[in-house]
């Protein structure tokens, strides 16, 4: 079963909150994403810190300081957020650069056949902005039929 990990997705629920926060008008603190999301406020510190150093969220000092998105939420994907939490997307180790996967990775037939594989599920990710996240209930484009 391919997952995210813990972090990746704890991640998407923190930029959500810090997206709807914004679309208020204001700054929001690891202590209230924490409170509003049920996430242990020094996993979402940490999280806030990884964020902010991959340009998704800004930082701002002060005592009214607080974090904020770095762009507009249509600008900011699933693909960019899981990426700065866990690194590139890829499903297998092989099509990685430089990964040496496993003890057939000279001869595997397979293997050359990942990176679009790979390319495919980070477009797919780099499809849903976290604007469509940050929405309350789940657009019709997004719903899977019965």
């Amino acid at each position: 079963m391919l997952r995210l990990s813990n972090l990746a997705d704890y991640g998407v629920v923190v930029m959500t909150a810090a997206a709807r926060s914004a679309a208020e008008g204001r700054l929001t603190s690891a202590a209230q994403v924490a409170l509003l999301t049920g996430i242990p406020a020094p996993t979402v510190a940490k999280l806030m810190g990884q964020l902010g150093r991959a340009g998704l969220l800004s930082s701002q000092r002060g005592v009214a300081g607080g974090f904020t998105l770095a762009r507009a939420p249509a600008e900011i994907s699933l693909a960019d957020i899981v990426e700065s939490i866990d690194g590139p997307i890829s499903l297998t180790h092989c099509g990685q650069p430089g990964a040496d996967c496993c003890g057939l990775s000279t001869s595997c037939q397979v293997k050359p056949h990942w990176a679009p594989v790979n390319r495919a599920v980070r477009d797919a990710l780099s499809g849903v902005s976290l604007a469509v996240l940050a929405q309350e209930s789940l657009p019709e484009t997004l719903k899977v039929p019965a």
